[in-house]
């Protein structure tokens, strides 16, 4: 069988192929520490736990809901971004998928024709390129630099931008470098938007996971005329532990979010059931745990970051907020003999049974990510198996 060409230029999630091949050898009894994926320790809150339960008890959540996701769900989603952003939205704006990662396909499907262009910041993450190309467009990548924190300017984007130009992602806090966009960079990126029409593609799924006294601004919050041209993506999945249940959301023009939801309707129907019904008590119950899970992150990170700048030729930027090192490895690897970071990561796991991610996959060549979501015990011994592979294999 011959398989479509969208199929054959597809380049697989660098996240879950590294999940994978961990996975793989410790199924063989090899003992592997993974900090590969971008998921909390933590089990889901009781509360929202709970919440399942009682509609599954119900019979509430036996049944299809409507494509755009139950109402109590919609509500929950206005009444969370008028509490947490201070914006005002009607319910027709909003959208439930099965991920934020769907919100985002379904949005690229929804505006993109062939040869239209989405320019993307870089480090990315993996899937923004390949959802563009899903659709038809094309991904014009323009590269933070770790002089600037990872991030881009308005000098840069306008440097890429042409007549195809047709939106821009700004991911804030990012994945996988963890900086943040302060208000000021955020007013300038959003006015040269506005100016040029182009859509602004907020990827606030780390909002809440902000540390040191750092300040997560959303940029649909800066103007009435920028929040016009937003569409937030957001989800239950990173603040509230809950990435196995697939619940994200999009919100912003109701003739967008009405086009998307016709896409979810011809793709996955509607979100689960159960996992709607849990969504609404996450948005609308006690948020403690929110806290107390963004404590135990923020600890992680100040323990673990001077660790990783022990391991000889590591560059390190401190990150901001999300739950991931991005540490420069170009130093290290060169101690090594190392001209590939895919190449040394593939070493790190097969020699020192540490899955880490190549920064291949974010458009870093230089970099790898690990996540900070597992508990410090694997962390800690993390860090001390990386540090004595290279101390092994440095070249005298």
């Amino acid at each position: 069988m011959k398989l479509s060409k969208r199929t054959e230029t597809l380049e697989p999630s660098v996240t879950l192929a590294a999940s994978t091949k961990a996975k793989e050898l410790k199924s063989q009894g090899v003992d592997v520490l993974s900090v590969t994926l971008g998921e909390p320790d933590f089990p889901t809150p009781k509360n929202i736990q709970k919440a399942a339960i009682a509609a599954i008890e119900s019979g509430k959540a036996s049944f299809y809901t409507p494509s755009a996701g139950i109402p109590e769900l919609r509500q929950a989603i206005v009444d969370y971004i008028e509490k947490f952003y201070g914006l005002t939205y009607d319910v027709s704006q909003t959208l439930v998928t099965d991920g934020a990662k769907f919100a985002l396909y379904a949005l690229f499907q929804a505006i993109l024709d062939e040869g239209d262009e989405v320019i993307i910041p870089t480090p990315y993450w993996v899937s923004y390129g390949e959802q563009v190309k899903l659709a038809d467009g094309t991904p014009v990548f323009v590269e933070g630099s770790e002089d600037n924190q990872f991030k881009v300017t308005v000098a840069q984007l306008e440097s890429v931008r042409t007549e195809q130009s047709k939106a821009v992602i700004l991911n804030s806090p990012s994945n996988p470098t963890g900086m943040i966009y302060t208000k000021d960079e955020l007013q300038a990126i959003g006015e040269w938007a506005v100016a040029h029409d182009l859509l602004i593609i907020a990827d606030d799924i780390y909002g809440r996971l902000v540390y040191d006294g750092n300040e997560f601004t959303p940029i649909a919050t800066i103007s009435e005329e920028i929040r016009k041209q937003t569409l937030i993506i957001n989800g239950v999945s990173k603040s509230y532990s809950m990435t196995g249940w697939r619940i994200g959301f999009a919100i912003g023009d109701k003739e967008l979010i009405q086009a998307m939801t016709d896409i979810a309707s011809q793709s996955t129907s509607n979100p689960t059931a159960v996992s709607q019904y849990a969504a609404v008590e996450a948005l609308t119950g006690t948020q403690d745990t929110v806290e107390e899970m963004r404590q135990a992150f923020e600890e992680r990170l100040n323990r673990l970051y001077p660790l990783m700048l022990e391991i000889p030729g590591v560059k390190l930027a401190k990150p901001q907020g999300a739950f991931y090192l991005f540490p420069n490895v170009k130093g290290t690897m060169e101690l090594c003999g190392y001209t590939d970071v895919t190449e040394f990561t593939d070493a790190l796991l097969n020699e020192a049974h540490v899955a880490v991610v190549t920064g291949a996959g974010f458009g870093a060549n230089e970099n790898i990510r690990l996540s900070y979501a597992s508990d410090w015990a694997t962390l800690e011994e993390t860090v001390n198996r990386i540090k004595a592979f290279v101390e092994k294999n440095r070249r005298k």
